[in-house]
């Protein structure tokens, strides 16, 4: 009579059936693949843990973003109208590092949405101001405070001086 168990070199590689508790070697298979990898040289990498850190927030900011149809940029696009009424394009483009290409879609997409106005630039005639409509400004505020509330709870590990210093550090970099 056969269990239908193979035996390899000691490990056990059948499948337990459904509801049946684990036996002790398959237990010990799956610690074996959970185990943490050494990985000391890439977590001495900026760049690693900056990424690390980006994707944990990054789904976080898309979830709570969805209820408001809005990706990481135009949420930056949108904030940055909020605070700085009348933004030209080129402004926008050269404060996010975004191809004008990709932000005239945007602005569009945002326009259709009733989110934005163009108006022309008081100071420059070839210009055109970009401001946010009422339901623009609900709208960017209600985001922000959202977004406000995950970056505190994605860095709620750190002290108040920790999250200063690590965007001062991190804005080093880029600015």
């Amino acid at each position: 009579m056969t269990t239908g168990r193979k035996k390899t070199a000691g490990a056990d590689t059948s499948q337990a059936a459904p509801g049946a508790p684990a036996s002790p070697a398959s237990l010990a298979s799956r610690h074996d693949r959970t185990e943490r990898l050494d990985s000391h040289v890439l977590e001495a990498l900026v760049g690693y843990n900056t990424r690390r850190a980006w994707s944990m927030i990054s789904a976080v900011f898309s979830e709570r973003m969805a209820p408001y149809g809005l990706k990481q940029v135009d949420f930056s696009v949108l904030s940055l109208l909020g605070h700085n009424p009348g933004a030209t394009s080129r402004q926008l483009c050269s404060t996010l590092d975004i191809l004008p290409p990709n932000l005239v879609s945007l602005v569009a997409t945002m326009d259709s949405r009733g989110l934005i106005e163009r108006r022309p630039h008081p100071r420059d005639g070839r210009a055109v101001g970009l401001h946010l409509t009422p339901a623009g400004e609900k709208l960017v505020h209600e985001a922000e405070q959202a977004v406000v509330q995950l970056e505190l709870e994605a860095s709620a590990k750190l002290t108040t001086r920790e999250r200063d210093t690590l965007i001062k550090l991190l804005q080093k970099i880029y600015l």
